[in-house]
């Protein structure tokens, strides 16, 4: 977290702190999860902090599902995936308290069976970055 900005995910959207960034507008950001489930896995989050999805107000909740949506299809043709698996926690297994949405790559037969999920790691930095940017250049137009 940092010193101005007390929400880990608040401090990633404001650039404050760290993360791989795949893209930030005025309203969300999105950025690669440090412990990716598949590599590709990716974080949407409102740039204003919002616990959980009751509290998004209803005037942004089509802004916010809008850019989810751009970043499920920007994951599977950037990285030719099979699909998507789009998921939230509220409240129960969301280990930040702001609002975010994975949006995980998924191809036929890759394993992922119910909710114990094997986590992967990314071989290095370059590799990692180089998920972010298949993604980025895949994002449909607003």
């Amino acid at each position: 977290m940092s010193p101005k900005t007390p929400c880990l995910f608040c401090a990633i959207g404001a650039g404050e702190v760290p993360a791989v960034m795949v893209t930030r507008d005025e309203d969300t950001a999105a950025f690669l999860d440090h412990r990716p489930l598949f590599k590709g896995h990716v974080l949407v989050v409102p740039r204003r902090h919002v616990a959980t999805l009751p509290d998004l107000p209803p005037g942004e909740v089509g802004t916010f599902f809008t850019a989810v949506q751009r970043m499920a299809r920007a994951v599977e043709v950037g990285l030719g995936a099979d699909g998507t698996f789009v998921a939230m926690n509220n409240k129960v297994s969301q280990s930040v308290p702001h609002l975010h949405v994975h949006v995980i790559p998924r191809h036929k037969k890759d394993g992922l069976r119910g909710f114990f999920w094997p986590r992967a790691r990314y071989a290095d930095q370059a590799e990692e970055l180089d998920f972010a940017r298949r993604i980025r250049e895949a994002l449909p137009a607003p």
